[in-house]
């Protein structure tokens, strides 16, 4: 295990959170190739995971969704080989989002992901989002 430093940490992310912003107007499979490994594994709130090119259509979808989603970097953590990220996450849908008719309302919800890194890129990332507060804001 090596100890990455802040610095690193930025620059390897900065791909992954690129693709999350706007979406529908990037090329989310090819920064996601820049960032993750080609085996990376995408963990979700159980053991099931997704591959990088899965996450890339993943984050196409949520961009034809909501395209106006940006997603920030609150807080950003390294220990060791982890990076440890709280974003922010906001957006007005204009699709079904989650089984959500778009209302012309918007959503700020929080996310943390631990990113595991390796050779410089990123293998492995446990990830949670509040969709639960954004599906509340998008309701009321």
């Amino acid at each position: 295990m090596s100890t990455l430093t802040v610095e690193e940490a930025r620059r390897i992310v900065a791909p992954f959170y690129d693709a999350l912003n706007h979406p529908a107007e990037k090329d989310t499979h090819a920064l996601l190739a820049r960032a993750a490994a080609p085996d990376y594994k995408s963990y979700g709130t159980n053991e099931n995971w997704i591959g990088r090119e899965e996450l890339a259509d993943l984050f196409s979808a949520m961009g034809a969704a909501v395209p106006d989603l940006a997603w920030g970097i609150e807080d950003l953590v390294v220990t060791g080989d982890r990076i440890i990220i709280r974003g922010k996450a906001t957006g007005t849908p204009v699709a079904p989002l989650f089984g959500v008719e778009p209302t012309g309302k918007s959503f700020d919800t929080m996310a943390i992901d631990i990113f595991t890194v390796r050779d410089g890129q990123l293998a492995q990332c446990y990830h949670v989002e509040n969709w639960a507060t954004a599906i509340e804001q998008l309701q009321a």
